[in-house]
C-alpha cells in the first residue's frame, strides 16, 4: 500500500511539472503571437497618427521584440515560432524605413541648396533676410561666399550664375548699413580684395556657362 502511494506521489508530481511545463510553453506561444499581431496593427495605422506617436510605438515594439526573442526558448519545437518572429522583424524594418521616408522633411530646392552652400545652411532663405551679418562677421561672410564660389565655378549654370549676383548684391547692400555700424577699416579693406576677386570670376564663367547653354541648344 506504501508503495502505491508512492508511486502515486511521483506521477502527482510528474504531472504538475509538465502542467507547469505546458503553461509556461502557452504562456511564451502567446508573448510571440502577441508580438507578430503587433506589428501587423502597426502597419494599418495611419501615418499622421505614427509621426505623432513614433517614439511611443518604437519603445513598444522594442519592448515586445525582446519578449517574443526571449520567449523562443521556452518553446520545445520553436522553428515555426521564431520564423514567425524573423518574418515580423523584417516586416517591421522594412515599414520603418518606408514610415522614416515619409516623416523625413523635402530636400531643399536647387536655389535653395545654393543659398546654404554661399552662406550657410538656413541662414538666407525666401525673405532674402541678411540682418544676422553685422560688423564682426561680415568679412567671414564675403569670405565664404567668395570662396564657395571660386571651388564651384566650374559647375554652376546660368541660373546659377544669375542667382549668385542676386544674393552677391543683396550682400553688397548689408555692407552699405554695416559700415555704419562699425566696420573696421582692415575688414573694409580685406572685402575690398574679396569683390576684386569676385567680379572678374563672375563675368568670365556668367558668360561660358551661357555659351555652354547655348550649345547644348543648338543640338
Amino acid at each position: 500500500m506504501k508503495n502505491i502511494k508512492i508511486v502515486l506521489g511521483i506521477a502527482l508530481i510528474a504531472l504538475g511539472f509538465a502542467s507547469c511545463k505546458d503553461e509556461k510553453q502557452e504562456k511564451a506561444q502567446k508573448t510571440v503571437d502577441s508580438y507578430v499581431t503587433y506589428v501587423d496593427s502597426v502597419k494599418n495605422v495611419a501615418a499622421a497618427d505614427l509621426k505623432e506617436n513614433w517614439q511611443d510605438v518604437e519603445a513598444e515594439y522594442d519592448r515586445r521584440s525582446q519578449e517574443a526573442q526571449a520567449a523562443l526558448a521556452d518553446i520545445k519545437d520553436n522553428a515555426s515560432a521564431t520564423e514567425k518572429v524573423n518574418t515580423s522583424k523584417i516586416k517591421y524594418e522594412e515599414f520603418k524605413n518606408e514610415i522614416s521616408a515619409q516623416f523625413a522633411p523635402p530636400a531643399p530646392s536647387p536655389k535653395q541648396q545654393l543659398r546654404d552652400a554661399l552662406f550657410g545652411a538656413g541662414k538666407i532663405g525666401d525673405d532674402m533676410n541678411f540682418s544676422w551679418v553685422n560688423a564682426q562677421n561680415i568679412h567671414s561672410v564675403y569670405q565664404q561666399f567668395v570662396h564657395t564660389v571660386e571651388d564651384n565655378k566650374d559647375k554652376y549654370s546660368r541660373e546659377d550664375w544669375d542667382e549668385i549676383k542676386l544674393m552677391y548684391e543683396a550682400l553688397d547692400s548689408r555692407k552699405n548699413t554695416v559700415e555704419k555700424e562699425g566696420l573696421t577699416s582692415e575688414d573694409n579693406r580685406k572685402i575690398a580684395g574679396l569683390k576684386v576677386k569676385f567680379a572678374p570670376m563672375y563675368t568670365v564663367n556668367r558668360m561660358g556657362a551661357k555659351s555652354e547653354e547655348n550649345k547644348e541648344a543648338k543640338k
